[in-house]
């Protein structure tokens, strides 16, 4: 295992700059995965890793060994892509062993780690059998189990998930994860599903037009959004995004959005005057920090119901605030039917603000 760092890594084909200036640092036997909407360059990403791509620019390094110009095959890297890619022609024994016999490497050698990776992803049983005899989860495996024989520093895996049913997709989570931590190895995910991301990876990169977004750990990035793309890119629901103005009167500071009002307390107003290139900001509030209350308030946002999306244990409240649909997240039960009035209590401990201009969070 090892640490990976992208250095400057950038990847263009003709005027696409499919990666712009990646600089990353994973450390030895991290999850980490790439998170973003497709195009965003994650696979590019990990295809340099790979070797199966070369820069444009940039340097990719194994600790502190400078691995940009050697070729895949000396890499020692594993990977699982999302067709798995079997040789259909080949027994699971054969699938697994495949890598092993590129290295020459001794017959009894051979197959005592194939048995041994084979019993540990739990396909032991499954070896004398073709790829077509299998379920999509057993082939999953077992393109798992040819990754990790050869004692692999990285293992880059490309949305390996995603052709599985709903069901074995968060059963195989939970186990790529155990395994992972079992293993300790270096492991690089590539995903566009950011539950599959947040609920697996101990960091995640997210990317956008070939830029990193920001790169922390689930929680940071949930709580804490570095710019506008990642508060409406992570979360489900999203993010509540609005256009607002940010200005002082004679009572201190207020997020004036014309539809409503938010009195700011005085030492987050002035964390956003000293952080704002003018005054027009992007209010932002996440549907679980928007409390549905039957009157006016303080600080409470006036609209009414326009849908309602139950999800059995939440119910997604659709109000309609002149022009913005606002989404609030509360518990089913409550008598809440289209076009009721209703008000929006809103957590102002909780609430994102961003400088419309630049697009990054002040608070």
């Amino acid at each position: 295992m090892v640490r990976v760092k992208l250095d400057g890594l950038s990847k263009y084909f003709g005027e696409v700059k499919a990666v712009d200036n990646l600089n990353l640092s994973i450390k030895d036997g991290e999850f980490v995965a790439f998170l973003g909407p497709s195009g965003c360059g994650k696979t590019t990403t990990l295809l340099m890793i790979a070797g199966i791509y070369r820069p444009t620019k940039g340097r990719i390094y194994f600790d502190d060994m400078d691995i940009t110009n050697i070729a895949p095959k000396d890499r020692n890297v594993g990977m699982v892509f999302q067709s798995y890619a079997l040789y259909p022609h080949m027994k699971v024994y054969d699938n697994i062993a495949f890598p092993l016999k590129l290295k020459k490497l001794p017959k009894n050698e051979i197959d005592r780690k194939v048995k041994q990776v084979a019993k540990l992803m739990q396909i032991d049983h499954l070896l004398d059998r073709y790829p077509r005899q299998l379920s999509g989860g057993q082939q999953q495996r077992v393109a798992l189990a040819r990754a990790l024989v050869k004692d692999a520093y990285v293992l880059l895996m490309d949305e390996p998930l995603s052709n599985l049913d709903a069901k074995l997709r968060i059963l195989m989570r939970a186990e790529l994860k155990k395994l992972q931590k079992e293993l300790e190895v270096t492991t690089i995910y590539v995903t566009h599903d950011q539950v599959e991301a947040m609920s697996m990876a101990d960091r995640i990169a997210v990317m956008n037009e070939g830029r990193l977004q920001q790169y922390s750990t689930p929680d940071e990035l949930y709580d804490k959004p570095a710019n506008i793309f990642v508060a409406g890119f992570i979360g489900s629901p999203p993010m509540n995004l609005i256009d607002a103005t940010f200005r002082e009167d004679s009572g201190g500071y207020l997020v004036d959005a014309g539809s409503f009002k938010l009195r700011l307390e005085p030492g987050m107003g002035e964390v956003v005057k000293n952080n704002l290139t003018g005054q027009e900001i992007i209010f932002g509030a996440r549907p679980e920090n928007m409390e549905i209350v039957e009157a006016a308030e303080d600080n409470t946002i006036e609209g009414t119901v326009y849908v309602l999306e139950p999800l059995g244990r939440d119910l997604i409240v659709n109000v309609k605030v002149n022009d913005y649909m606002i989404k609030a997240l509360t518990k089913p039960g409550v008598n809440l039917n289209p076009g009721d009035k209703v008000w929006l209590k809103v957590d102002l401990d909780k609430i994102h603000i961003f400088d419309k201009k630049t697009g990054k969070a002040v608070i």
